[in-house]
């Protein structure tokens, strides 16, 4: 190799290996508050929330095991798998030009040319006389293209007959022999190209295609997050559901009672035909409440069954027996605003796409500089594929190329521009996502230490709405109290007691969303892909 050409290959490569355009990233500097401004209330600590699968902490193995099947089957979450999947290959993609371009090619070619016209050379006929030592000669020459023919005629003066001679030849049709108008051509070739990359516009794409890998993964465990949450809260409303339509049956069962009684007082005479009216309307409306529950049974069934990624109707037979609701645990720990930085998978999806845009600057400041090339050829033509790499037919070439942009009519400076505000709003979306994240989990914590001092109210007023029935209902009898206190009173007592259920169905969803605004429940998706 000529020794120029090695003393230029050097110096890109230290060029190459020096030099990036474009800001270097560093993650920015984030000053959460050093504790959660709402009181800790409802079990709730400052411990570290190290409970990766919190759902465990409820004690309810039919929730485990709807748990563990979603995150094997949810159709979201393989979504989420197959966009890492496609990241990763782009990651390759954006790594090739990092390395040269090789390519092989062959070809084989058979042509014909046009016919070579051929003049002639004189006129078509021709006479001459000579006289030589035998005598007096004629002759006579034809020409056409193909050659002439001459008739002699010699007389040598004796009287005896004359001596007849022909010479040469005439082909007909055509000129003089016509060459090989066919020809074929074998054409064997190697070709190289390689982009030294001394600003370093490839290495930050693949830089920004790092980061995306990275940001996928963490989109894919904010996934398993919202699965896992979705699936506990949807299982509570279910059981709470079941829960209310048992407590409605009840009331059902004890109003009818009432009906009976007061018809049949009726019928004594000792009531009016109103209360048998009023008792017959307060049945009658406890029991349109039936059709409502049995909906919200059906479609929490059918939400659990596609989170599961099943057919709708895929659980009713399993989940359709009523269980008792879980009960929240006594102690939650919620850790401290500064561990959600470096837990809850949104945030740092957003801090590896703010990364990447980073790294995209770098791509596109690459393009206002030259770019060097190291190319080469090595090949072969011949008529014959046999000695298409003999000495005399082979062709090669090796060389560094430059390409510089003169004028681009403004594009490459307004991309650069494109690329610095799609970094500012990812700097912005991710400074707004540890924000929204702090609300989050203060919400849930205010949320699940009130329901909780409301759930102790209801128990108390369903404690006492009890006594309240079995008083009206006693003095009732006796003909103390009208029918109106015992409607009255077995109507409060309906509604304190679905009000408790629900009350209760809310703690373990507000829990849930604590949880869920904490980033618990993620890591159950890797335990799950390295399981055999």
């Amino acid at each position: 190799m000529h020794k120029s050409t090695m003393l230029v290959i050097t110096l890109l490569a230290t060029m190459m290996a020096g030099c990036m355009t474009g800001p270097n990233y560093a993650q920015p500097d984030v000053d959460p508050p050093e504790t959660w401004s709402s009181a800790r209330e409802g079990g709730t600590t400052d411990e570290p929330f190290e409970v990766a699968d919190w759902w465990t902490t409820l004690n309810d193995p039919t929730l485990n095991t709807l748990v563990e099947r979603g995150v094997v089957s949810n159709l979201d979450l393989a979504i989420a798998e197959a966009r890492v999947r496609e990241a990763r290959a782009a990651r390759g993609v954006a790594a090739s030009p990092l390395w040269p371009n090789l390519g092989v090619s062959g070809s084989y070619t058979r042509s014909q040319i046009a016919e070579p016209d051929i003049p002639d050379t004189g006129s078509p006929l021709s006479a001459g006389l000579s006289k030589g030592p035998q005598g007096l000669t004629r002759s006579l020459t034809l020409r056409g293209q193909n050659g002439s023919i001459t008739r002699s005629v010699t007389n040598d003066g004796s009287g005896n007959e004359p001596t007849k001679t022909t010479s040469g030849t005439l082909t007909p049709g055509g000129g003089a022999e016509a060459p090989d108008r066919q020809l074929d051509l074998f054409q064997a070739g190697f070709d190289a190209r390689w982009e030294l990359d001394v600003f370093g516009g490839n290495r930050r794409a693949v830089e920004a295609a790092d980061a995306t890998i990275e940001a996928t993964e963490e989109f894919r465990r904010d996934v398993v997050v919202s699965l896992v949450s979705e699936i506990a809260r949807n299982y509570i409303e279910l059981r709470a559901a079941q829960r209310r339509l048992e407590i409605t049956n009840k009331n059902i069962d004890a109003q009818a009672n009432t009906v009976d009684i007061t018809r049949a007082r009726f019928d004594a005479g000792l009531t009016s035909e109103l209360d048998v009216v009023r008792a017959e309307a307060q049945l009658a409306s406890t029991q349109s409440q039936i059709p409502l529950l049995d909906t919200q049974i059906a479609a929490s069934m059918h939400r659990l069954a596609v989170l599961l990624g099943e057919d709708p109707g895929a659980l009713k037979v399993e989940l359709s027996e009523p269980e008792a609701m879980p009960e929240a645990p006594d102690d939650v720990p919620v850790g401290l605003p500064s561990d959600l930085l470096r837990r809850r998978p949104d945030i740092r999806q957003a801090e590896r796409e703010l990364a990447a845009a980073t790294a995209r600057i770098g791509v596109a400041v690459a393009d206002l500089y030259p770019k060097f090339y190291l190319t080469g050829a090595f090949g072969g033509a011949s008529d014959s594929l046999g000695s298409i790499l003999s000495g005399a037919n082979q062709i090669w070439s090796f060389g560094p190329s430059v390409e510089l942009p003169l004028f681009q009519g403004g594009r490459i400076r307004s991309n650069i521009e494109v690329e610095r505000a799609r970094q500012e709003q990812a700097l912005i979306g991710y400074e707004q996502g540890i924000l929204l994240a702090l609300e989050e989990v203060e919400n849930s914590l205010v949320s699940f230490a009130q329901e909780q001092v409301r759930r102790e109210w209801l128990e108390a007023s369903v404690a006492a709405n009890r006594e309240a029935v079995r008083l009206a209902n006693e003095r009732y009898v006796r003909g103390l109290e009208g029918f109106l206190n015992v409607l009255q009173a077995q109507q409060q007592l309906f509604l304190s007691e679905d009000e408790l259920v629900r009350s209760e169905s809310f703690v373990l969803t507000d829990l849930i969303a604590l949880y869920k605004a904490l980033g618990g429940g993620w890591a159950i998706a890797e335990e799950a892909a390295t399981t055999p």
